[in-house]
């Protein structure tokens, strides 16, 4: 479903929220959105902006689950279909995206969010940026932009991915366009991080239908249903970027990181500005979400899985939930095992039984507590690569180290079954009994 009919859907089933009240794009509308548990809401007034600003789109998997059609159990299984058949996009000559074209852009009339205290400067962060790659060709992913100038910013590039990757492999400037004001799949689609020559956009399509149009000054092409594009180049000019508060709300550094000159913006006519607040919710979904597929489909190859989840608890990065049914006794070692190869900065990994709720934390330890024995069960692997992100890690050398634990708290194989499953009453119709 295109942005505004989910919009428009979310407030006609009561799941919207609309603040007319006039707001600060300073701390205000973020520790707002943070305080409505960054429910889906709409900001009518933004002091100083002409444009209404929106969040809390994909703070839930419910509501990205109503966004794409199914239930939240059925997600895994929506992205992993997304993945392995990507759907070519078709192409538009009339974009929404392009009602309005700013050529001589100035970042001052956009509401980005000064969102804590601390930060290096004011932040967009609901950021889809597309590039083309000479060999690999579209990618889309997120890079959060910092405000340096009037038509600058700062964009912060993973080392090994797909925009870093593109960028040092030459020395002109990279075209990039960023787009804000998204649909949900193109929101899920950026996230996922398929294998170089996957498009994104093209798996964004597989979700929901997702048109795509020319860029106005660039060669690339953009969700034709997007609030707004900025069209610019990453130069090989760097600059400070962050402080910013990251994946596990603890604050990142400050780094030297390419110049995004923007060159031009688009824009629909009354255009509505997303944001996206770091270290909530959206932000942990949007990272977590998108390696259940790849987790998945390792396990897959050694044992039959049913789901898989990486939580909140665990930053949405370093802990996940594995879900397999299980038919020989070493099934569950296995997929610890395959687990972490299909998430290589996961931590800590649980297997549970196809019984088990894993969306249930307390379901998980009572699997925990009646299935798994420390000595016979639990997988320790020293010396790992490790996540950036864990505070704890070993960080003095090149590459972060960890050490990794998996627990399998599944069944034992080969004793009565009933002794672990746990007993139901039955159920009773409360109508009958003078209720």
């Amino acid at each position: 479903m295109n942005l505004r009919p989910f919009l428009e859907k979310l407030e006609n089933d009561g799941e919207l929220i609309r603040i007319k009240k006039e707001v600060s794009a300073d701390y205000e509308l973020a520790n707002v959105l943070n305080a409505l548990g960054e429910k889906p809401t709409i900001f009518e007034k933004v002091k100083g902006y002409d444009f209404p600003v929106f969040g809390g789109i994909t703070s839930s998997r419910d509501i990205i689950a109503k966004a794409l059609g199914t239930a939240k159990e059925g997600l895994l299984a929506r992205t992993v279909q997304a993945l392995r058949k990507p759907t070519p996009p078709k192409m538009v000559d009339k974009a929404p995206c392009q009602e309005i074209v700013v050529k001589n852009p100035d970042l001052d009339k956009l509401p980005f969010l000064l969102h804590l205290p601390g930060d290096g400067g004011r932040y967009a962060s609901a950021t889809v940026a597309i590039i083309k790659d000479p060999d690999t060709g579209r990618n889309a992913c997120y890079h959060r932009l910092m405000q340096v100038g009037k038509n600058r910013c700062t964009a912060r590039l993973i080392p090994k991915r797909q925009t870093r990757t593109t960028y040092d492999k030459t020395d002109k400037d990279v075209e990039m366009a960023v787009c804000i004001g998204n649909s949900v799949a193109v929101m899920v689609a950026a996230s996922l991080g398929p294998e170089p020559g996957v498009d994104e956009m093209a798996i964004a399509n597989t979700l929901d239908p997702t048109p795509m149009a020319k860029c106005v000054t660039k060669d690339l092409e953009v969700p034709a249903e997007a609030e707004f594009v900025l069209e610019g180049r990453l130069t090989r000019e760097v600059d400070r970027e962050g402080p910013f508060v990251d994946l596990t709300e603890t604050r990142d550094f400050e780094r030297k990181e390419p110049v995004f000159v923007i060159d031009c913006i688009t824009h629909r006519k009354d255009a509505m500005y997303q944001v996206l607040l770091p270290g909530r919710m959206e932000h942990k979904i949007l990272m977590g979400m998108p390696k259940e597929p790849t987790i998945y489909d390792e396990v897959s190859k050694v044992a039959e899985c049913r789901n898989v989840l990486v939580t909140i608890g665990g930053g949405s990065w370093l802990h996940a939930i594995v879900q397999i049914k299980k038919k020989n006794p070493d099934d569950g070692r296995k997929a610890i095992a395959a687990a972490f190869d299909g998430h290589k900065s996961m931590k800590h990994v649980i297997v549970v039984d196809e019984d088990v709720d894993i969306y249930d934390p307390v379901a998980v330890e009572w699997a925990l507590a009646t299935r798994f024995q420390a000595d016979k069960d639990s997988v320790i692997l020293t010396d790992q690569p490790g996540s950036s992100l864990d505070p704890s890690g070993n960080h003095s050398g090149k590459k972060t180290l960890t050490s990794k634990v998996g627990l399998d708290a599944t069944m034992p194989s080969g004793v009565d079954p009933s002794k672990y499953v746990k007993v139901r009453y039955g159920e009773v119709n409360l109508n009958d009994y003078g209720r």
